[in-house]
């Protein structure tokens, strides 16, 4: 039984690993202009000779496909966390209107920033989107201590996250011309203009964050199993409920940050590592979680850039259809359990 599951986890991480490779490549190789293989390998070892294919792949294709990598294993790994606080199975940065919250923030923060020509780094919008990634969970967290449904829960979410939404749309609406244009883009949820630099702070900061998650691994799995048994384990519950507070606010501060709000990857794809790994361990789930956001974002990413080229989906429409379906199965399987 024990060699069975081993093999079970092997084959899922390998498959894992194989998609994320595959949809890398066609990320770099599908778009506008086409790619070759032989082409990408030869401008990778030096021995290019086209200099467009090679402006194409080191500024636009290569930091976009690393920055989709990155930031949807983040968002899969904050939904996850996410939903072990909680306890709630459809609990994500989406749904419970943190990311709008970083949201009104980084707009507020662009717009006082541009208004008086000061260049915004990309420290200012990570700390500007955890500042309002922190502001919205400190709501919701107040809401859960006198909502205890699951549907009320997400309501209470969502209508934090239409707060947001509004204050957003009011601060876009008194800004020039050329920053509504920056804002609108970005408030779709979006990878495009992704560049080297972008891509270095945020795999710093999402390294650091998913090294401190992995190293939680075995407090979460005491704390899944109840806060009774954790306590007798003895784990100080509210240092390891307020670091999963932190953690997954910077997650999503630094989705937030660089690509926007974008819908439903983080409350679907634990589910789908769920099933596909057949565990809930988190020392399991939590690099499953990242490369099945990896996977499942680069996946929706080619498709926004191609389904319609050369016009550009925004990522969360893409996301959306795929992660919905999920998130619907979830509720009813839920709901069918209680029912039984």
């Amino acid at each position: 039984m024990q060699k069975s599951r081993k093999y079970r986890y092997i084959a899922a991480f390998i498959f894992l690993g194989i998609g994320t490779l595959i949809f890398w490549a066609l990320n770099i190789c599908i778009g506008s202009v086409s790619i070759t293989l032989p082409e990408i390998l030869g401008t990778l070892t030096g021995q290019g000779n086209n200099e467009a294919v090679e402006r194409i792949l080191w500024d636009i294709r290569l930091p976009r496909t690393l920055a989709v990598t990155i930031l949807g294993g983040a968002l899969a790994l904050a939904g996850y966390l996410l939903q072990t606080f909680f306890h709630n199975p459809i609990a994500g940065p989406f749904v419970l209107g943190i990311s709008s919250g970083a949201k009104m923030v980084v707009a507020l923060v662009m717009v006082f920033l541009m208004g008086r020509s000061i260049r915004v780094t990309s420290a200012d919008m990570i700390i500007a989107a955890f500042v309002g990634a922190m502001l919205s969970m400190g709501f919701v967290l107040l809401l859960s201590r006198r909502v205890k449904g699951m549907s009320m829960l997400v309501v209470s979410g969502v209508m934090i996250g239409y707060i947001c939404s509004a204050i957003t749309e009011l601060v876009v609406t008194f800004a020039d011309d050329a920053d509504i244009v920056n804002l609108h883009n970005w408030s779709q949820g979006s990878f495009s203009g992704m560049t080297w630099d972008n891509v270095k702070v945020m795999a710093v900061v999402v390294t650091v964050t998913f090294i401190a998650v992995f190293l939680l691994s075995k407090p979460l799995f005491a704390y899944q199993l109840g806060e009774v048994y954790a306590q007798n384990m003895g784990i100080n519950i509210r240092l390891l409920r307020l670091f999963l507070v932190i953690l997954s606010s910077i997650l999503s501060a630094c989705i937030v940050a660089f690509a926007g709000p974008i819908s439903f990857v983080g409350i679907a794809t634990p589910h789908l590592v769920k099933k596909l790994l057949g565990t809930v361990k988190p020392i399991l789930m939590i690099p499953g979680c990242f490369l099945g956001g990896s996977v499942f974002c680069l996946f929706c990413d080619l498709l926004a850039r191609t389904i319609l080229a050369p016009t550009e989906l925004s990522i969360s429409t893409v996301t959306a259809i795929f992660g919905a379906p999920v998130v619907l199965w979830v509720m009813a399987k839920h709901k069918k359990e209680r029912a039984v």
